[in-house]
């Protein structure tokens, strides 16, 4: 039997640690560096010399760790106990990874500390999804706390129906849709119901109203953003479109991005990847998308407010939900939803509607549609002290003079499509922007759009064309 030197029993143990997938390092009583393994050596870019004379304690700790590092070592060494914590480590080329460090003592016969032996195992992807997790979690939990239009798509008229015929036929691939109509229509609604029942459906739904969050703060928004990428980044967010990851993404209020955002979106579409503000590395994603907007976009290309390359590749599946006023229908069975679910949180009940209060509801035009139609529910049921449901007619005629910056009345309708058509004609059919109609009348750019809509102007009609160069 062949006698196994002490020399060759030590170089057989380094080999053993060289090839274990960790971080192996040995100290001496005093974090003195006295042995890295190969794995290690490689992950630093250092040799054993460069590492045993770098000078300082802590050196490759990242620094929002190194603090809590010294500290559960000097602890550790005045207990001579085990410990273990998660920290980042710098890496050759100056990027960092999360490990998980336990770090044991050793002591010789006296009870001397006399080594410390650390192994470092990388928990980056952990970490990672860790992060993404809690994250998605309070994507998920603001969602749900948001109250919504309404809990269900009630309804059963035609425009409707015709409208979640083809939602569901789009449901189940992951083509782009591009959901456009009023204000309180539901755009958000069919977003969920498409989500719900597509192939990503056990993933998040992330959504994001455009239109509320600042122009200099919606790209960290969207894509996420670096520590310090400017002044209070003080750590890394991710992005929605990282939340959505594996699921879907609903860009409500599309058309109010910037041109500049508008510029990064369309390479999120083409290219399925981006980088977040302040960073440089690319993150590959795949999310399904699905804007909406209460925006003619067809007009704002034309306007040159939003990218036309952007626009065609967003309105792949279009979706126009109806307004109220087209599906007057389906007033009653929203009418009594309605009271329901708030008769029922307040407890009362009741037996019948008053028949004039639903023919005013059915006459009524509904310019902020069913979002409208349910808070008029809603404070009727508040107010109601019978069990006959009714209605103050003054809440509906109140509603359109919501609107009477145009200084007019509602049932001068011909005269008010006069004075839009003189805006747009003035303006050469722009409707936003500083010399468009809408700043001309001084009224919201969403409301002259929805007025546009309801008087059946054609803005084409006023719009300007460059002349015609002479031939010579």
């Amino acid at each position: 039997m062949m006698k196994v030197t002490v020399n060759e029993q030590e170089a057989e143990l380094r080999q053993i640690l060289d090839f274990t997938p960790q971080l192996i390092a040995v100290y001496g009583p005093n974090r003195e560096r006295l042995y890295v393994n190969r794995v290690g050596l490689e992950y630093l870019g250092l040799t054993l010399e460069e590492w045993r004379q770098t000078p300082a304690r802590g050196a490759f700790v990242h620094p929002d760790d190194r603090a809590r590092e010294l500290d559960c070592f000097d602890r550790a060494l005045s207990t001579g106990s085990a410990y273990e914590l998660e920290l980042r480590l710098r890496k050759g080329d100056g990027s960092y990874r999360w490990f998980l460090a336990r770090s044991n003592p050793v002591r010789d016969d006296q009870g001397q500390m006399i080594r410390w032996y650390v192994a470092c195992t990388d928990i980056d992807d952990r970490k990672a999804a860790e992060e993404r997790l809690q994250q998605e979690n309070v994507a998920l939990r603001e969602e749900v706390d948001r109250a919504s239009m309404f809990e269900e798509i009630v309804g059963a008229s035609p425009a409707l129906t015709g409208v979640l015929s083809r939602a569901c036929k789009v449901a189940g691939s992951d083509s782009t849709v591009l959901i456009s109509g009023e204000t309180g229509t539901g755009k958000e609604l069919v977003a969920r119901a498409i989500h719900r029942r597509s192939r990503r459906a056990a993933r998040a739904f992330v959504a994001l109203n455009c239109a509320a969050i600042p122009r200099d703060l919606i790209a960290s928004e969207l894509f996420g953003h670096e520590k310090g990428a400017f002044t209070g980044a003080v750590q890394r967010r991710l992005g929605r479109f990282e939340l959505a990851n594996g699921g879907t993404i609903l860009l409500d209020e599309v058309g109010e991005l910037s041109s500049d955002t508008q510029v990064a979106l369309l390479r999120v579409l083409q290219e399925r990847e981006f980088e977040r503000v302040g960073g440089r590395e690319r993150i590959q994603v795949d999310v399904r998308v699905i804007a909406a907007t209460n925006r003619d976009l067809t007009a704002a290309v034309a306007d040159g407010t939003f990218r036309e390359d952007l626009f065609y590749r967003l309105n792949v599946f279009p979706l126009e939900m109806p307004p109220l006023r087209d599906r007057r229908e389906d007033i009653p069975i929203l009418v009594e939803y309605f009271i329901s679910r708030y008769a029922r949180r307040v407890g009362k009940t009741f037996r019948r509607v008053s028949k004039r209060t639903l023919d005013s509801l059915q006459s009524y035009t509904w310019p902020g549609n069913v979002r409208e139609l349910q808070n008029v529910i809603e404070r009727s049921v508040i107010v109601s002290d019978t069990d006959e449901f009714t209605v103050d007619e003054s809440w509906l005629s109140a509603a359109p003079r919501g609107d009477s910056r145009l200084g007019l009345s509602s049932t001068l309708a011909a005269n008010e499509k006069a004075m839009i058509e003189d805006a747009l004609r003035a303006s050469g059919g722009r409707v936003f922007g500083h010399s468009g109609a809408a700043a001309r009348l001084g009224i919201p750019r969403s409301t002259l759009e929805s007025k546009i809509r309801a008087l059946k102007i054609k803005k084409s009609r006023f719009r300007t064309r460059p002349p015609k160069p002479f031939l010579t």
